[in-house]
């Protein structure tokens, strides 16, 4: 990591912290189809964003000249920073009224990085790498093809992480040019930032899954291919993050029920890739298009399966609200298991009024597991109770529900589980690894298949 660089200056004022910044490996691919993804969004939405970027040397990145004349069009302000021999200072771009240049000295760390910086008063997001040394490319060395070049960093939607890099961004620029680095401050102090909407962040989301899907369909590469999917699942874990951090009064809800979800898959004794399946929809649980979700069947339809799989539980198409995840053909198992959360035992529930059995098995889980997590929370905060009281409470409700709106063999198992707490079993709290998708996938996860299996089987 240079020194003095931007993401350097950010590593460093989080290596104490409670949260360190996990940083990732990218291909050139994969930062060309998330900057374009950003970028486009920008061209799309007249949110008069404020735009910091950094070129790297900016020689390779002069064809981009043209598309932030368009993004200029929009923004409130751009400041590009770039070595003075990129060709910028000569491009129109770079003379219009809302568009600044700072021209960064070759022994400057930022020339070697590249960033896009983003701050809406809708969203937040930004790109921040910079190319691995020639050393940590190992005896192969650097890549013939320049997709394959790899880029160390991170890329996020977190609003304070965002805001805190754009102000080391601004400190930096204030080296060169005072006045605009003042101006900046200001646009950013004055900036009414809302807090991010699911519909703004979905927005944004699909667009980004969709230029790396796009990435994944122009290589033949398989590591590059990799890293276009592991980026997919993270801009869905980033987004779920942000939907859990808006909640103030439930933040830490989506990581406690993975843990309550896993728990129970385990006591059932449920396979390795059945349990991952389910995690990971533990994890995106709450993505908020996903629980607004209708059904478009017509009530008291009877078509509710596939004439030629009738073991499958409706799939996602018939919620529009899925669609945010199901743009990825990996991730529709998952989706299907969130639709249909919300399904109830008796068969009143939504989006497909599934009973019983009918019901995916994980998504019966993770109904039962959210709820619990819910009730455990209010409780905590309402009363003044033991950890004891808290469970046995929580657990009490959810069994005044069993045979109506959850699995009642579920519940046995949850009594279990509760069991264990009150005894004072600990369950880890799992965060999402955003900057490596990967491992939360397997080759089971592509499956359409069946869900929904037997609780008494196990």
């Amino acid at each position: 990591m240079l020194e003095g660089s931007i993401l350097q200056k950010l590593e460093t004022s989080h290596r104490q912290s409670k949260r360190p910044i996990r940083f990732g490996v990218y291909f050139k691919n994969t930062l060309v189809a998330l900057c374009h993804a950003l970028e486009d969004h920008i061209l799309s939405h007249d949110d008069s964003p404020l735009v910091i970027t950094a070129f790297q040397q900016g020689k390779w990145y002069l064809q981009e000249a043209d598309r932030y004349a368009d993004i200029a069009k929009i923004a409130k302000q751009v400041v590009i920073m770039a070595a003075p021999d990129s060709g910028w200072a000569e491009h129109p771009t770079s003379q219009l009224p809302n568009v600044d240049l700072v021209g960064l000295k070759p022994e400057d760390a930022v020339s070697e990085e590249w960033h896009l910086i983003i701050l809406s008063p809708k969203y937040t997001a930004m790109v921040l790498c910079q190319e691995i040394s020639h050393a940590d490319y190992g005896v192969a060395g650097q890549p013939e093809a320049d997709l394959e070049r790899k880029f160390y960093g991170l890329w996020t939607f977190e609003p304070e992480l965002v805001k805190e890099t754009a102000q080391i961004a601004i400190s930096h620029i204030n080296k060169y040019k005072p006045e605009l680095a003042k101006k900046l401050t200001e646009y950013q102090n004055g900036m009414r930032s809302h807090l991010a909407t699911s519909e703004d962040l979905g927005a944004v989301v699909s667009r980004v899954v969709d230029y790396l899907q796009t990435g994944q369909k122009n290589t033949t590469h398989q590591i590059l291919d990799r890293n276009l999917v592991s980026n997919e699942i993270q801009a869905f874990l980033r987004m779920a993050q942000i939907m859990d951090a808006a909640d103030i009064n439930n933040p830490m809800a989506a990581s406690e029920v993975v843990a309550i979800t896993e728990t129970i898959c385990q006591l059932l004794d449920l396979p390795a890739w059945q349990i991952k399946r389910s995690r990971l929809a533990a994890l995106l649980h709450r993505l908020d298009p996903l629980q607004r979700a209708e059904s478009l069947l017509p009530a008291g339809s009877a078509h509710r399966y596939q004439d030629d799989a009738p073991n499958i539980a409706p799939s996602c198409p018939l919620v529009p609200g899925a669609q945010v995840l199901r743009t990825m053909p990996r991730l529709r198992a998952v989706a299907q298991i969130i639709t249909h959360q919300t399904e109830s035992w008796d068969g009143t529930g939504e989006p497909a009024n599934l009973a019983g059995d009918e019901i995916p098995l994980e998504s019966r889980i993770l109904a039962l597991a959210a709820d619990f997590q819910y009730r455990v929370n209010q409780k905590k905060k309402a009363a003044n109770l033991g950890q004891e009281e808290i469970f046995a409470q929580a657990l009490e409700e959810c069994k005044r529900e069993q045979s109506t709106r959850f699995d009642p063999k579920l519940v046995e198992t949850l009594s279990l589980l509760v069991m264990g707490l009150q005894q004072g079993l600990e369950l880890p709290l799992m965060t999402a690894k955003v900057t490596s998708g990967m491992w939360l996938l397997d080759s089971r996860l592509e499956s359409e298949g069946k869900t929904g299996l037997e609780v008494g089987s196990h």
